[in-house]
């Protein structure tokens, strides 16, 4: 018997949004989230399984395969606005072994929505949602040969349902002005090895970009378990550690902020880098030192993914939809916020201390160098407890004491609010590693 967990209504107002490009306030995000459209959705789906495969091995033919999806996926997106920049992010990879097994171009395609400061390298900040495109399915009997790329692999709900989620956002967030510059990437080769991924973070490390999140959307519409269960209610969000890493606090803020717009919602934080052995799109990104998540559905259906059966009938468009939703209000949250502040010295030492009993917190923090700026919030909670437990807003200050508060036994953080409210990612204080210490001996 299947046990089912019933739709709850979304708890959102409708305020409909201002004309212009001006950032966006609360109210507006309600309304821009509301704005996502469940046909707009499924038309993309249906569209991308028109491809019958998109193995990045797949012929290259008239509607057909990878390349011709590639093409969609980028006129599409140029499509949607004239504000978007888009893109073919190309590698051109030599046979490797492995599922590497023949000479390859890798097409990531790209959209990016400029923020205050596009252009100036030293100001820019990114925030990059991403999916991937390519698919693979395990041929379904012995006339289709395991090597044969032209195998059927609809891959609807991987990740066809991640790519449709970017275009719709895209759609709905083009009209506004974010400080953050949003890149919305269709990643190619993550069936093969988090391929194009891997190759776009380093590029972008070379270039000294600075990425404040990496939201990865891979799997969002399915709503029914291998085991019978269904849940069309939470979603998962997988952050890697260690306990107050730059991951961990993107999922907290994810978190926060979906369950602030969508009350009926519930936000399950896996702190691990993704499911057990198994890795996305993020992790890339992760690996070269910045914040990344994985944001998927409550279940996964092992039977349906990589096989025939991973089509539109096996998946719930209003899910994906509702979890389009969800992840646009963070990802609009998140660019519309500034900078986050910054809690180390100049050696990379936290601007933390003892207070003056000694038994005090002492906070310090660099003022994030911006006009805009109306204050800034702390916050703390006790070393074992998964997220905080207390705020408060000081006002516009560099440093507060939190009276009989122990550095010890607490974790610290501040955020910086803007004056139209957007709050930044809590920076945590985290306790320098100690090195490993030699001593000679006579």
């Amino acid at each position: 018997m299947k046990r089912v967990i019933p739709w709850l209504a979304l708890a959102v107002s409708l305020v409909f949004a201002r004309g212009g490009v001006s950032a966006p306030g609360a109210s507006e995000i309600e309304a821009l989230v509301r704005d996502i459209s469940p046909a707009n959705i499924e038309a993309t789906l249906k569209k991308l399984a028109s491809f019958e495969t998109r193995h990045v091995y797949s012929s290259d033919r008239e509607g057909f395969g990878i390349k011709a999806a590639a093409d969609w996926i980028r006129e599409a997106f140029a499509a949607l606005s004239p504000r978007l920049q888009v893109s073919f992010d190309d590698y051109e990879l030599a046979a490797q072994g492995g599922r590497l097994s023949r000479p390859v171009t890798l097409r990531n395609v790209v959209a990016v929505l400029p923020g205050k400061f596009a252009g100036d390298k030293d100001r820019d900040r990114i925030v990059l949602v991403n999916a991937h495109y390519d698919t693979v399915a395990r041929p379904v009997d012995r006339d289709h040969p395991r090597d044969d790329f032209d195998n059927p692999a609809p891959g609807v709900n991987d990740d066809a349902s991640g790519v449709a989620a970017l275009l719709e956002m895209a759609r709905v967030l083009s009209g506004r002005a974010f400080d953050a510059s949003i890149h919305f990437v269709a990643f190619a080769g993550e069936e093969i090895g988090l391929v194009g991924s891997t190759l776009m973070a380093a590029r972008l490390k070379a270039e000294g970009r600075r990425i404040d999140g990496v939201l990865t959307l891979d799997m969002i519409g399915n709503i029914e378990g291998g085991n019978g269960f269904v849940d069309n209610r939470r979603m998962r969000v997988f952050a890697d550690g260690p306990e107050d890493s730059a991951s961990r606090q993107l999922a907290r803020y994810a978190k926060t902020v979906a369950e602030t717009y969508f009350p009926s919602a519930k936000i399950d934080c896996v702190f691990r880098a993704d499911r057990f052995g198994r890795g996305g799109d993020h992790t890339p990104f992760v690996l070269e030192g910045w914040a990344g998540i994985r944001m998927m559905e409550a279940l996964e259906n092992y039977g349906r993914q990589h096989t025939v059966h991973d089509t539109l009938a096996n998946m719930s468009v209003d899910y994906c939809a509702r979890n389009t939703r969800i992840v646009a209000a963070v990802l609009a949250s998140l660019a519309a916020a500034p900078p986050a502040p910054v809690v180390t010295s100049e050696r990379g030492q936290p601007l933390l201390r003892r207070g003056p009993s000694g038994y005090d917190a002492q906070l310090g923090w660099n003022a994030v160098p911006r006009d805009d700026i109306a204050g800034y919030k702390v916050y703390w909670r006790k070393t074992t407890a998964p997220f905080w437990e207390n705020q408060a807003f000081v006002g516009n200050r560099t440093e507060f004491v939190l009276d009989k508060v122990t550095i010890d036994e607490s974790v610290f953080g501040v955020s910086a609010v803007d004056t139209d409210g957007h709050e930044s990612l809590v920076a945590a204080y985290v306790m320098a590693p100690r090195r490993k210490s030699a001593y000679q001996l006579r």
